[in-house]
């Protein structure tokens, strides 16, 4: 019998900015609220670009104490979701060996190098079922081979396990944030022992892994009294992946839905029982990631909305500031699908000035450069909207998966312009919410474990849908007009939007 209402703590980690949220559950009820938001902001040092993973835990505890002042010190769990791919190394006492770094430095093209010289694309794609992205933990690793450092390393730890083992000191690798290392075979949910073999990766540097919704320890003394939190406290592994928690709080009635979890990433897919890992998924660099309940997120990795933060970034530092309200509202009436680029390409990874980028991208491929900020954001969201078409047009394909709606959630599930512009190139209608799906796939997958709730994956999705505020897009417009738009692109740049 489920239980009366609990409360969880989900510290979720984004690539620009972490928040702890206070979930309060029970059977019928789901309420979400933020206590404590902080800023995640990479810090280049000797000519490599880390994250500033203690000023993050320290985040962390402070959202911990917030929580506990809106519950008198008292929690029923916590749970650690955050961002794919990279790690902390650690030595024999447990100590870090320096600021893991960031998935955006270039160190990984050697990496790529190396494992492709062991290893060719086509043996390691049907293998693990991960696209290609030049970041992937096993790219990193072997960029990081014969250093100092990784010579050092007792325990390789991903970020989210990083976080959840300084607040309990028991170490795990879980699972649907180890799939994203391309080292995990989708098929059994275990090592690729193959690859990492043939890869010169030493699979004894991963903790055990361990599933959503296994006892992941408990909170230390010292964060106890850190944060004024009375004992104890259960830490509940989750989708520590955020996608995987995000994709866990997809609103959706029955299965025929995709999905875009949107933020400084799109990733756009369906939901599977069983990966897809044949020649034509791998040429189109679909990936097969591990979600809650052994679903299998079958997805490609989008650019994002990282294109927009860069512009931003850019235009304050020459000191145009812009509105982003007022902004995306002069973007809506630009002209549309005047100026698109392929968001999948490499070339925005970095970060950097961002409007030059995409105007020498239009200039390329023979579309009008961007004049201005509202022409630049409107590129930016053309050319995502394409990009979703694209990848959600292809993973009902390959998949066989057909879909007849497509849910938005994550952060651009809250910009308008972004939702119904998806649903016009898709020809489908968008629901878009809830904004803090990971949050709220993190804490269910909390209360689930803890009893408050009962039910199987869809039975937790129901509780979202009939409890979170969403709004819905239909699709407008001529379809043919997107259809025209992504075959010319293709044709421009020689690769699909």
């Amino acid at each position: 019998m489920p239980t009366a209402q609990q409360t969880f703590a989900a510290v979720d980690l984004g690539a620009s900015s972490g928040r702890v949220m206070l979930g309060r559950v029970g059977e019928g009820s789901l309420l979400l609220t933020e206590v404590h938001r902080f800023p995640n902001r990479p810090v280049a040092a000797g000519g490599t670009l880390h994250w500033d993973i203690l000023s993050l835990f320290q985040g962390v505890l402070d959202g911990l104490r917030a929580a506990g002042r809106e519950t008198g010190g008292r929690l029923d769990g916590v749970g650690v979701d955050g961002w794919a791919v990279d790690y902390g190394l650690l030595d024999a006492t447990g100590a870090l060996l320096g600021n893991p770094v960031h998935y955006r430095d270039p160190r990984t093209a050697e990496g790529v190098a190396r494992v492709q010289a062991a290893v060719p694309f086509e043996e390691l794609y049907a293998a693990t079922g991960i696209q290609h992205l030049p970041f992937n933990t096993l790219y990193q690793l072997a960029a990081a081979a014969g250093t100092p450092q990784l010579g050092a390393a007792d325990k390789v730890v991903l970020v989210p396990d990083l976080i959840a083992y300084w607040l309990t000191g028991e170490l795990g690798t879980e699972l649907t944030n180890a799939s994203t290392t391309q080292l995990i075979d989708p098929r059994t949910g275990g090592w690729s022992r193959v690859v990492a073999e043939r890869t010169g990766t030493d699979l004894s540097l991963f903790p055990p892994l361990r599933h959503p919704g296994d006892p992941a320890g408990t909170l230390l003394p010292d964060v106890l009294a850190r944060t004024g939190l009375a004992g104890p406290v259960p830490v509940t592994a989750v989708g520590s992946h955020d996608t995987a928690s995000a994709v866990a709080a997809v609103p959706a009635g029955g299965s025929a839905f995709a999905y875009i979890a949107t933020g400084t990433w799109s990733l756009a897919g369906t939901e599977l029982d069983a990966p897809v890992v044949g020649d034509a998924s791998r040429a189109a660099n679909f990936t097969n990631e591990l979600g809650v309940d052994g679903t299998v997120r079958y997805l490609r990795n989008v650019m994002g909305l990282w294109l927009l933060q860069e512009c931003l970034r850019a235009w304050e530092a020459d000191g145009r500031p812009q509105e982003l309200a007022a902004l995306l509202e002069e973007a809506e009436r630009r002209q549309p699908l005047r100026s698109v680029v392929d968001a999948g390409n490499p070339a925005f990874i970095a970060p950097g000035d961002m409007p030059r980028r995409l105007a020498e991208a239009c200039r390329r491929t023979g579309y009008p450069e961007p004049r201005n900020p509202a022409e630049t954001a409107r590129c930016v969201l053309d050319s995502l909207a394409l990009a979703h078409r694209e990848a959600l047009t292809e993973a009902q394909e390959l998949s066989g998966r057909p879909a007849k709606v497509v849910h938005v959630v994550g952060g651009g599930a809250r910009n308008a312009l972004l939702c119904q512009l998806t649903a016009d190139a898709c020809g489908l209608p968008v629901v878009a919410g809830p904004a803090e799906a990971a949050a709220l796939g993190n804490v269910l997958v909390q209360a689930r474990a803890a009893g408050s709730v009962s039910g199987s994956l869809a039975d937790l999705r129901e509780l979202v849908r009939t409890t979170q505020p969403l709004c819905r897009y239909e699709p407008r417009g001529d379809a043919g007009e997107w259809a025209g738009a992504a075959e010319r692109l293709r044709a421009t740049s020689g690769a699909r939007p």
